[in-house]
Formats: C-alpha cells, structure tokens, sequence
C-alpha cells in the first residue's frame, strides 16, 4: 500500500480511539520500552505529543528517562525551513503550543544533533523491514540524516506493522526498533 492510503487509514483509526485507550496503549508502550538495550546511552531525543492528533502520550516515557536521570532533547520546529532546533528539557523549560498545536520550548539550551544517541519517533505507520510512514513533510528524515549513524531510531506505534513493504524513497531513514502496545519490534 502506498503512503498516501496508509497515512488516511491510519490516521483514521487513531481518531476512534478514545483517551482511555490513548493512555493505556501510552503506558503499555512505555512498558515494554522499559525492556529495550538502551539504558547505556545519556542523550534521549522524544517527541512532544500532539493531543489534537491523537498521538502516542510520550508522558510516561519522559517520567522513565526522568527517573533515570537521562538528558531529554526535545524540538522547536521550523516549518518555514522544514528543520528542527532541539532544546534540553530541564525543569525551567517552558512548555507552549505553537501555531499547530505542537507543544514546543519556549527556552533552553540548544544540543546538537551530534550528540543525540537514541530518538523516538512518532509515525503513522510502519512495516515489518522498518520502513515507516510519517506526516509527510520530511522533518524526521532530515533531523534523522544530520545525527551520527549509531543513533538509534524508535518509532512508537498503537498499531501493529504492515506486512506489505511501504514504498520507500532515497531520503527515507529506517527504525531500528519499533513498539507498539502489545510487540517490540526489531530491525
């Protein structure tokens, strides 16, 4: 299936979830992200949820790099450039919603896509070779292609994978692990 038909599917079947649903399936994520060879690592990028989209809640995910005393990247987007700054998460950060709902930091300190070692990515969907379909702007792929080659790139999914291989193109950047709420994927 191509990309366009995978984004409205899936699209569609998150906005029949409810939030009762959104938070177990977040939680049951973040559960068995628990379970990953990752702890090693210092510098953890994630994604900030964007409710109106009906993403995965990355809250319970935070708590966990928080209680390990990870440092957590998060972004300020660009959509003029189609880039992304990333900021520390400290405890001062500021929090708020740009002009697409997209909760972003108003401050902090920036850090270089060099020093980035895990990232968690959202998506819409993805097949079983690691091929994943996001919003199609690109962004992820062209934060993703500026980071060293050992970064490791986890896509967050309430869904299952494809079987059938989504069409991928030149720019696109594969994930090296994929969790839904029952599976972990690896690639």
């Amino acid at each position: 299936m191509n990309k366009k038909k995978l984004r409205t599917e899936f699209k569609n079947r998150r906005k029949n979830l409810s939030l009762e649903q959104i938070n177990n399936y977040s939680l049951e994520i973040a559960n068995l992200i628990i379970t990953l060879p990752i702890w090693k690592y210092s510098f953890y990028h994630v994604f900030l949820s964007i409710k109106s989209l009906k993403e995965v809640n990355t809250e319970p995910l935070l708590a966990i790099l928080s209680g390990k005393d990870k440092n957590i990247i998060v972004s300020k987007t660009n959509f003029e450039s189609r880039t992304m700054k990333h900021v520390l998460l400290q405890d001062n950060t500021i929090l708020k919603l740009n002009s697409r709902n997209i909760p972003e930091p108003d401050n902090g300190i920036e850090i270089s896509n060099k020093q980035i070692e895990v990232v968690f990515i959202p998506l819409v969907a993805f097949d079983i070779l690691g091929n994943r379909v996001g919003y199609g702007k690109g962004f992820y792929d062209s934060f993703l292609k500026n980071c060293p080659k050992t970064t490791l790139k986890i896509g967050l999914s309430f869904f299952e994978a494809e079987d059938s291989i989504i069409e991928s193109e030149p720019h696109d950047i594969p994930l090296d692990f994929c969790i839904t709420p029952n599976k972990v994927y690896t690639f």
